[in-house]
């Protein structure tokens, strides 16, 4: 066993090994000096405990991260679960639900098992009130699981937030390069599910506005038509990237730079906007 070379090839995966382990390498490295079966012995421990210690700041917080991820995964596969159970979608329409439905399962026990391997606890599931109203059955989205139009709407919202949540702790996982590559690839499968509902609401014409992706005017970034969505669409409206306004700089319209671009929604953002109403 080379142990510099496995660290070595750590390294491609994750850049900042060395920081994390430095000088716990060199205590290694007077490890391997003794050349005794005592010391080959005790390395399956020393590697262990060096790891332990380079990564153990990070694992929690990645954990919390996932756990985050795993609670919105756990209302979306109930949702499409509950969707299909219920016989709201029209059989013409089951070739863009079933797909999306056996995704959001798929999130769910990834994540369960990736929360596992961090040596974590993925959050129980919650309670879940698809109607928006608290646990009262009652809320303003009631008819999503008899009403198809309805139901498409409900679906939209959640995936647009859903791939805004996602991107928005993105940062919180630069850490660990191989969660963030799985979390990044869910988060192409959301944007792919949002694009899918979006385009089915309009060829529909359940919504003359909605396209695949989110176009937003000046004042407001909420395109599905519906005012008491509109905070899941707050900060969409923005034209300035990268400290550049694209409406003066390119001389294009409002809808043309906002929908080139999609912004990240903060943790407690989308709890205020599920907790207590769908999740309780």
């Amino acid at each position: 066993m080379n142990l510099f070379n496995i660290i070595d090839e750590i390294e491609q995966i994750d850049p900042e090994i060395h920081e994390r382990l430095n000088p716990r390498r060199a205590a290694i490295k007077n490890i391997t000096s003794f050349g005794s079966k005592v010391a080959l012995a005790a390395m399956p421990f020393a590697l262990g405990t060096m790891f332990k210690k380079a990564y153990g700041q990070t694992s929690s917080s990645v954990v919390d991260v996932l756990n985050f991820a795993l609670t919105l995964e756990y209302l979306e596969a109930e949702f499409y679960n509950q969707g299909t159970s219920a016989g709201v979608i029209p059989g013409a329409q089951a070739s863009y639900i079933a797909p999306i439905t056996r995704d959001e399962n798929a999130h769910v026990k990834f994540l369960q098992g990736v929360i596992g391997q961090l040596g974590g606890t993925p959050v129980a599931k919650p309670n879940i009130d698809l109607s928006g109203g608290g646990g009262s059955g009652n809320g303003p989205f009631k008819a999503a699981l008899t009403d198809f139009t309805t139901f498409l709407l409900v679906a939209q919202a959640f995936e647009d937030t859903g791939v805004r949540a996602y991107k928005g702790q993105a940062p919180a996982l630069l850490g660990n390069q191989v969660v963030l590559t799985a979390a990044l690839d869910i988060h192409a499968v959301e944007a792919r599910h949002a694009a899918a509902i979006r385009q089915l609401r309009y060829d529909l014409g359940k919504s003359a506005s909605t396209r695949p992706y989110i176009q937003s005017t000046a004042s407001l970034g909420n395109d599905t038509g519906l005012a008491a969505v509109n905070a899941n669409y707050a900060g969409e409206e923005n034209v300035t990237q990268g400290g550049v306004d694209l409406v003066s700089a390119l001389g294009v319209s409002v809808r043309i730079a906002t929908g080139a671009f999609d912004e990240p929604l903060e943790k407690q953002a989308v709890l205020d906007l599920l907790v207590g109403s769908f999740i309780y």
